[in-house]
């Protein structure tokens, strides 16, 4: 087995949802837009999902299925702009985007939608941001669907400023306020590090004091430091954090959309080699059949129609009934085409990437393989 150069990092690994596909099913799943800052949002988002609940309920989905959806309707506003929940007998799955959705949907199948719950999670890594000062700093780790975690640090007590009092003593006050400033940044800098190395965060933020930010780079190790992405803002409450954070969130897209690129860029290269790389639906799905896939890249488009068979193991997939019944399945179930192999990836331990739609796989479906035909 042959495996050719590093795959870039980003495709989305979850062990919770490869537990989801690994039930046997059926699945709804309901995609709804919440406007959390609308006037009654709580009562707009329950009058959209009675829309989606009367088709579900044409579609044979049970009452106590329905009933857990509705639980989470009332108060979703307050967690995001939109709302996705993958139920079945077994449990539900609950997650929030910041952004509205284009329109609503659910759906009844043997296979889940999982494709914008795994969008947002790739939209939203962890992501650092550090409000620094002369006297230390706010440090806050940003994750999704997960408690934000706060910390401070520096604070040692002395002089902050080097505006001394003159005469003879003003160098040494000067001295001794830029001290404060270095040790403050060398707390800063050590709780950085922590959080790193226990967040892992993708893009890490820094805004404030010019001095404390230079103080900061200084203090950090070479590879942290150059990851800073400086940006206006600070600690001072004089109303720029909406401004910070929209900094943050563009920071944190750019991060996003280059992550993106470089794994296309790496299956293009991959296919050009005619090595560690499957094109379109049929070479994908043969792929995954042999636990070949390292990161699927999947357009998604919710009008695909296209569909696909699988049985109960996750290499069991195909696009015919009678290729899947040949690998030893019983009763091979069909459903969208991107659900079965995103469920195969998952089940596989691959990692997934959702891509723009013609942005290099055929057919909206590729994979990096871990090794070469």
């Amino acid at each position: 087995m042959e495996h050719s150069g590093l795959t870039p990092p980003g495709a989305v690994v979850a062990a919770d949802l490869a537990q989801v596909v690994a039930r046997p099913g059926p699945f709804a799943s309901v995609y709804l837009s919440t406007e959390a800052e609308i006037d009654n949002a709580s009562q707009r988002s329950q009058t959209r999902w009675k829309t989606l609940r009367r088709d579900l309920e044409g579609a044979g989905v049970p009452e106590e299925i329905l009933a857990g959806v509705e639980e989470v309707i009332g108060d979703a506003h307050l967690s995001g702009q939109a709302l996705g929940v993958v139920a079945d007998a077994g449990g539900r799955l609950v997650e929030h985007s910041p952004e509205s959705l284009p329109r609503d949907r659910a759906t009844w199948a043997p296979a889940p939608a999982l494709v914008p719950i795994i969008a947002w999670r790739q939209s939203s890594p962890p992501c650092l941001a550090v409000l620094a000062d002369r006297t230390g700093a706010d440090l806050l780790v940003f994750r999704h669907e997960l408690p934000d975690v706060q910390r401070e640090a520096g604070g040692e007590h002395g002089p902050v400023t080097r505006a001394g009092p003159g005469g003879w003593s003003q160098p040494r006050y000067q001295r001794r306020a830029e001290n404060t400033w270095e040790h403050n940044a060398g707390d800063v800098a050590a709780e950085v590090v922590a959080l790193v190395e226990r967040f892992e965060p993708r893009v890490i933020v820094v805004a404030g004091d010019v001095r404390a930010v230079e103080l900061l780079r200084g203090q950090l190790p070479s590879e942290l430091a150059a990851r800073l992405k400086v940006v206006e803002g600070g600690r001072a409450e004089d109303g720029s954090h909406r401004h910070f954070m929209a900094s943050l969130r563009q920071r944190v897209d750019e991060a996003v959309d280059a992550d993106t690129a470089a794994l296309l860029g790496k299956f293009a290269q991959e296919l050009g080699q005619s090595d560690r790389a499957a094109d379109g639906p049929e070479a994908v799905l043969a792929a995954l059949a042999r636990g070949q896939v390292e990161v699927l890249l999947a357009a998604g488009q919710a009008d695909d129609e296209r569909l696909a068979y699988f049985g109960p193991e996750p290499t069991q997939v195909g696009r015919s009934q009678a290729d899947v019944a040949a690998m030893g399945a019983e009763d091979p179930q069909e459903a969208p085409l991107v659900d079965v192999a995103v469920r195969a990836a998952l089940g596989t331990g691959a990692g997934v990437r959702v891509v723009p739609p013609d942005s290099g796989p055929t057919g909206g479906l590729g994979a990096i393989l871990r090794w070469s035909s």
